[in-house]
């Protein structure tokens, strides 16, 4: 894997690693087995504490860790610029992070509040477009920006309500900007995830629902594993994936496919 990929030494930022569950911490594997340098960002204290206890227990290096809470601009800015002048170049990022108010998850879609419509697009959707653009500086020429999204930013599934809108714009941000960042040999793609119990997917009342129909109806006939997100996501982050740009990519065993 090490030799195919090509990306032994090159720098990556991981964010979005709340727990062992989490998509991030799957790509964040999967990167440390091409013997990749990994630097991660956090939020708040519970979620450093989380992410120290992981890599103390699989005896995993981190570069860096920085403190970056993605809904402030001052923040994501500092982390950047902490991030760049002690690491130098950063040869891709890996943006995992999507969040929305509980009550705006249970209730009925048509109750959606205006705070919590523009919170969820906040940090699920501009905080990629900030992270972005705070980060440019510092990206080497070939770099590779790779978010998570999933398939309720295409079709209208029960339980996904105010984060299906909130992915449609983070899936159409990418396409923006992929467009704009080409120029500089930059590339921004997405991972469409099948369901995978992480966090945020406590907050989906039909989650259960979604695995059974993974298993029943999807081409491959089962559930999508945390690792095979992960090496996807390292596919489109290595030179593999070099002539492809704002492409949304599905890891949900084909279940996208049908009707």
């Amino acid at each position: 894997m090490e030799d195919i990929l090509k990306l032994k030494d090159k720098v990556f930022v991981v964010m979005g690693v709340a727990n062992e569950r989490s998509l991030a911490w799957g790509v964040a594997r999967s990167l440390y087995q091409t013997g990749a340098k990994l630097i991660f960002t956090y939020r708040k204290e519970r979620s450093l504490n989380k992410l120290t206890k992981l890599l103390d227990e699989h005896s995993l290096p981190a570069e860096l860790i920085v403190a970056c809470d993605v809904t402030n601009d001052e923040s994501i800015k500092q982390a950047f610029t902490e991030i760049g002048e002690k690491a130098g170049k950063i040869d891709g990022i890996v943006h995992s992070i999507a969040f929305a108010h509980g009550e705006d998850l249970k209730g009925e879609f048509i109750n959606t509040t205006r705070s919590g419509y523009a919170f969820a697009q906040d940090t699920s959707a501009y905080s990629l477009i900030a992270v972005a653009r705070e980060a440019k500086p510092y990206l080497s020429d070939s770099a590779s920006i790779v978010t998570m999204s999933a398939l309720g930013a295409e079709r209208a599934l029960e339980g996904y309500k105010v984060m299906g809108i909130a992915k449609a714009a983070l899936e159409s941000s990418v396409k923006y900007l992929a467009l704009e960042l080409g120029k500089d040999n930059i590339r921004v793609n997405a991972i469409s995830a099948g369901p995978i119990r992480t966090l945020a997917a406590k907050g989906i009342p039909s989650f259960n629902q979604m695995l059974h129909e993974i298993e029943t109806k999807a081409p491959l006939k089962a559930n999508v594993t945390q690792e095979e997100v992960g090496d996807m996501t390292v596919a489109m982050l290595s030179p593999i994936s070099r002539a492809v740009t704002g492409e949304v990519v599905h890891v949900d065993s084909g279940y996208h496919i049908i009707g």
